[in-house]
């Protein structure tokens, strides 16, 4: 064991108390600073969870679905595997996502006449969200049954919109399903539910 020297002075119970109280500071600040780290680091974890696995946020291309949705807008999908006609639904495509309107669910049948108007087991189809009504890419033979778990798709801007109609895209399967789309978030002139 080491000596102190015999002139040394040794600290007073005073400056003891302080150097404590000095400890015990930043041991509580280091403490304090970790768990905030912390819970920083756990509510962004769970942030990015949600927004990837259950809310995605999607940036729309293109202007199939004007006026409905326009060309750099975001928009919030939820994971939800009941789809009804009228809903916006995003889906993915050949390692892209795509955003049109489901039409019709399986069994139905689709029929589109030379304006441009769409027809589901044979009533008209009632699409105020439409703005110009046309055939479109359409190399179906229609009237058109929808295959057993899929659903017909269409953009609102249907002199432009690539879906259902065209065999390429062709009917979106349940497992191609990303969710609907609900939210827009960007630009805020459009900020609000969707509809």
């Amino acid at each position: 064991m080491k000596r102190l020297p015999a002139n040394a002075e040794l600290p007073s119970v005073e400056q003891l108390k302080q150097l404590q109280r000095w400890l015990k500071k930043r041991h509580r600040f280091w403490h304090t600073l970790r768990g905030t780290l912390s819970v920083l680091l756990t509510v962004s974890a769970a942030a990015v969870l949600v927004a990837v696995l259950l809310m995605p946020v999607l940036q729309i291309f293109g202007t199939s679905m004007s006026p409905t949705l326009e060309e750099n807008s975001y928009v919030v999908s939820v994971k939800e595997g009941n789809l009804q006609p009228g809903d916006i639904c995003a889906f993915y495509y050949n390692n892209k996502i795509l955003v049109k309107r489901v039409i019709a669910r399986s069994g139905e049948w689709v029929d589109i006449d030379q304006d441009g108007l769409v027809y589901i087991n044979g009533q008209l189809l009632d699409e105020p969200y439409v703005s110009d009504f046309a055939v479109g890419e359409c190399d179906l033979e229609l009237p058109y049954q929808v295959p057993e778990s899929r659903i017909f798709v269409m953009g609102d801007h249907r002199s432009v919109s690539i879906d259902s109609r065209s065999s390429v895209i062709g009917c979106v399967a349940e497992e191609q399903i990303v969710g609907k789309i609900v939210f827009c978030v960007w630009p805020l002139s459009a900020f609000g539910p969707i509809r």
